[in-house]
């Protein structure tokens, strides 16, 4: 009698909270970081709840349900753009960011936190902007990408007419960004 072949071996299960740089904002969905790192790697699993314009409020609403549906190993949360953006207080950024850190960990999951970058003309609010993701993963002991888009820099050819969203072309340098940064994810 012939041994039953061994269980496929299940991929962690990765959750993507994100806004439209996580979305595929004007791609195809399979041309969007996301999909192009799920297909380059056996050894993850993505859900991508990712909204275009989503904020960190947007997204510290919808996490539990999120949470409950995927049940992953692994919260990627790529927000924080839009708030930026809009001039919201960090202190209310870094709350709804470090809500959304501490429902994940309740849950059982790693998390991979991305930083952004606002453009230099939001002045100090754009360095602190940025310095407070680095404090929000140090404090809450969360896994780091300090700038999404760093792969990109300001070339303009990496972006879309709008100058804020990559083009499909970009999207595999952050996917490899995105794959290597889950790798490094300290074990539970």
């Amino acid at each position: 009698m012939l041994a039953a072949p061994a269980a496929a071996a299940r991929g962690q299960q990765v959750l993507v909270m994100g806004d439209s740089l996580s979305a595929a904002y004007g791609l195809r969905p399979e041309q969007g970081w996301v999909a192009l790192a799920e297909a380059k790697s056996a050894r993850y699993d993505f859900h991508n709840a990712s909204i275009s314009g989503e904020t960190s409020a947007g997204g510290r609403s919808r996490i539990a349900a999120e949470l409950a549906r995927t049940k992953p190993d692994i919260v990627v949360i790529e927000l924080g753009a839009n708030d930026g953006l809009r001039g919201l207080p960090l202190t209310q950024l870094g709350s709804n960011l470090g809500w959304m850190i501490g429902a994940s960990k309740a849950a059982g999951a790693r998390v991979l936190l991305v930083g952004l970058q606002l453009p230099p003309n939001f002045g100090r609010y754009a360095t602190d902007f940025q310095r407070s993701y680095a404090l929000i993963a140090q404090r809450l002991d969360a896994g780091l990408v300090p700038h999404f888009l760093a792969p990109l820099g300001t070339q303009r050819k990496w972006f879309q007419a709008d100058n804020l969203h990559p083009v499909a072309a970009a999207q595999p340098l952050l996917a490899d960004q995105m794959l290597r940064a889950l790798d490094a994810l300290p074990a539970r």
